[in-house]
């Protein structure tokens, strides 16, 4: 008489594939970049074409809102550019300002009201209306802080780096020309014309 084995199924030990994947989520959440509030939001105009902007030695004026901000890419041109203005316009600024500055990746205040807003945590410093954006004067070359920005940003990239500063405008889709076309005119009057447009991704038109 033959005697019928009786069939277990077989388990899987899922021990390994979890362990995996806590250790992949992990990795994932340790080396996300979180999304910084930006000090101006605008709606940028959307265009079907994709060209990358340089994760080094960039510069972008964000306009909208009738405002100007400013930001630059890398830490140490930022702290060498406030230390210049600082010189330009008779304000000494502390290690730890310089520091705190060096974190801030974009602003719209006059160089007078900077340590202020150096101060400041990171949410006080994004509330809206808060930062009036910098000032341009096409008249007074003194009053003209965009264009001073402008220059002493390159002054540092040339010092720190021996590279040629970057730029690109990042304006509001809703915002009338002639806001873009008077930053335009501010880089060219140093010679600065080449310069990306920042625009939002859209699907082809068929």
């Amino acid at each position: 008489m033959a005697v019928k084995t009786q069939k277990k199924a077989g388990a899987i030990d899922m021990t390994a594939m979890c362990d995996v994947a806590f250790l992949l989520l992990t990795f994932f959440i340790l080396t996300a970049t979180a999304k910084q509030p930006e000090p101006l939001a605008v709606d940028t105009p959307s265009s079907t074409v994709q060209t990358k902007l340089p994760e080094a030695g960039l510069a972008t004026l964000t306009v909208g809102k009738g405002k100007v901000f400013f930001g630059m890419v890398d830490r140490p041109i930022r702290k060498r550019t406030l230390e210049l203005m600082g010189q330009e316009y008779g304000i000494t600024f502390s290690e730890e300002e310089k520091t705190r500055f060096s974190l801030i990746d974009g602003f719209g205040v006059p160089v007078g009201g900077l340590k202020q807003v150096i101060a400041m945590t990171s949410s006080d410093r994004n509330k809206e209306g808060l930062q009036p954006g910098i000032p341009m004067d096409s008249i007074d070359e003194k009053k003209d802080e965009l264009s001073r920005w402008i220059y002493n940003a390159r002054a540092a990239s040339a010092e720190l780096t021996n590279n040629d500063l970057k730029f690109a405008i990042k304006g509001d889709a809703k915002l009338e020309y002639p806001a873009i076309k008077r930053v335009m005119d501010v880089l060219q009057k140093q010679d600065v014309n080449s310069f990306n447009l920042v625009t939002g991704l859209r699907g082809k038109d068929f």
